[in-house]
């Protein structure tokens, strides 16, 4: 275990290294770039067999790594509890409302939408996929991952407000679509249907319960912090409230991705006035920046060799490219269709649904919950459809979502 942390450390920091001397890209996209560049080079290798052994070994490393409990059980409760204590609760609760709407409706339309759509078009180029698949797909495809485009807006310098909904609707939409997709997840290896009533109990018990029992974590975590003035223990305190809680949260069978979300929010707002020196909030501060850059890194270096295990085929990739189109219609739908029509209900700047729309990126969630899925066919055709657009949405929409933000919310 300690050997594959550590080859996975060395090559984020080569990779990282080749992308900020070389490729000047934003770090997240440069590390995936790059991943992706070397995985494909090692398949290319492989196929001309003069690789030695290099694809086998690249594979056998992957393969050893559980990546869905990895991300889902792991680096996940650390990166969504980082992102949200660096959130201002005050200007959060100005646009609550909108938050909700696009985190959790969104959410769950975008996941009927991509669902029914895939379970209507697969079957024209020749691909069975179940229905109860098919919502799997639209869950896991739903949330989305604002790590790459945050830095970039923040790079260029955009509006706070629309930046804030980008970044509150998506640390709370992953919740939502971890609850929708274990929801589901439960309906196919339970083999029936859940009646209205059960699925709004399920969903209350897991949303509602994430959210109460962040509460409750974040107000301990702020009163053992408030109790002393020691930034080593403080910062050790806030690491344990993560990692405990999280497994306590599974335990509860409570969301901990929303969980994580409202406990950061606490510590990071409430915690950082009443309860920390200013010695103490640099510390924490660096702590926590430090740990979601480097997690970030991995995950995206780890995003990118996974190619390396997706079988890909032209119906397949035909499958994919249909998938791409589809998730940004229901992108556009469920996001762009609500705040362009209720622009003074939302109160954000014009173009603020088209940045929204295309700054919806897919990550590293969609792939750890595609993982997650039971062994099989059905698994493999999920599988690679999330990869295409996971990779489609960070390579095109990464890159291209700097200028458009800059363009839509600056006319000319």
């Amino acid at each position: 275990m300690l050997e594959l942390v550590a080859i996975c450390l060395v090559l984020t920091a080569l990779l990282a290294y080749i992308n900020f001397r070389f490729i000047h890209l934003p770090i997240t996209i440069g590390l995936m770039v790059t991943s992706l560049g070397l995985s494909l080079f090692v398949i290319i290798l492989d196929f001309a067999g003069i690789d030695f052994g290099m694809h086998l070994s690249m594979e056998n490393m992957l393969r050893s790594i559980d990546f869905s409990a990895v991300l889902m059980q792991g680096m996940l409760s650390f990166l969504l509890f980082a992102g949200a204590l660096h959130i201002d609760l005050s200007e959060l609760r100005f646009y609550r409302w909108q938050i909700l709407v696009l985190a959790f409706f969104s959410t769950l339309f975008s996941t009927f939408i991509i669902g029914l759509s895939a379970w209507l078009a697969l079957p024209i180029i020749g691909i069975q996929l179940p229905l109860i698949y098919c919502l799997l797909f639209g869950a896991l495809i739903s949330p989305t991952d604002p790590i790459a485009v945050m830095g970039i807006l923040k790079i260029e310098g955009k509006k706070k407000n629309l930046e804030l909904v980008i970044s509150g609707e998506s640390l709370f939409n992953d919740g939502v679509g971890v609850v929708i997709f274990s929801i589901l997840m439960g309906i196919l290896l339970i083999g029936k249907m859940p009646t209205l009533h059960e699925g709004l109990g399920l969903l209350a018990h897991e949303a509602g319960g994430g959210l109460l029992y962040g509460l409750l974590l974040g107000y301990i975590t702020f009163v053992l912090l408030r109790s002393i003035d020691n930034y080593q223990v403080e910062v050790m305190i806030t690491l344990a409230a993560v990692m405990g809680g999280y497994i306590l949260a599974s335990k509860l069978h409570v969301s901990g991705p929303l969980a994580m979300v409202v406990a950061g929010l606490i510590v990071g707002n409430h915690g950082r006035e009443f309860a920390m020196s200013q010695t103490t909030r640099l510390y924490v501060d660096m702590f926590w920046e430090m740990i979601d850059d480097i997690l970030n890194a991995v995950l995206f270096v780890l995003i990118g060799m996974e190619v390396l295990l997706i079988a890909f085929s032209w119906n397949i990739a035909l499958s994919g490219f249909i998938m791409i189109i589809i998730t940004l219609i229901a992108r556009a739908i469920t996001v762009w269709l609500p705040v362009h029509f209720f622009t003074n209900y939302f109160n954000l700047p014009k173009g603020a649904g088209l940045v929204l729309t295309w700054g919806g990126l897919r990550g590293g969630i969609s792939v750890a919950l595609a993982l997650s899925l039971p062994f099989g066919e059905e698994r493999d055709i999920v599988l690679s459809l999330t990869y295409c657009i996971v990779v489609a949405s960070i390579l095109i929409q990464g890159l291209t979502i700097g200028k458009l933000a800059k363009r839509m919310t600056n006319p000319a």
